[in-house]
């Protein structure tokens, strides 16, 4: 079952052709993934205490219809894969049935002083069940 986040179109959201920005949906995709995370027990500052975080390598985004004004979204996420050090997210963005948006994420986990990638902690993957 994917993880369900709800999201508000505000003024700041719209762009100058009335619809919500691209900026606006790749916003709500990364606040759903961390809000996913929080909510299986890793919330943004227990990766930093680590010293390790996600980091984003790739974005996909399908804009299928136009988000509006005032709408209410639910955002779907859920972890599709999880492989050594990365692992893809799979993203959705409703208006009550009616698809506006999809997205494939890329996301590294990485050793913050190093700056590079490392082995996703076996606690870490397990927190996350798979759904391809």
């Amino acid at each position: 079952m994917p993880y369900l986040h709800e999201v508000r179109v505000a003024d700041a959201d719209i762009d100058n052709l009335g619809h919500a920005s691209n900026l606006a949906y790749l916003r709500w995709v990364q606040e759903a993934a961390l809000a996913h995370s929080s909510s299986v027990g890793f919330p943004e500052g227990t990766y930093l205490a680590r010293g390790q975080a996600w980091v984003v390598r790739r974005h996909e985004i399908e804009y299928v219809r136009p988000a509006l004004p005032g709408d209410t979204l639910t955002v779907e996420t859920r972890v599709a894969n999880m492989k050594a050090a990365n692992s893809e997210r799979l993203t959705r963005i409703l208006r009550g049935n009616e698809l506006l948006c999809r997205a494939t994420t890329d996301w590294v986990y990485i050793h913050l002083a190093r700056a590079r990638p490392i082995r996703i902690p076996e606690d870490v993957k397990g927190a996350f069940p798979l759904e391809p």
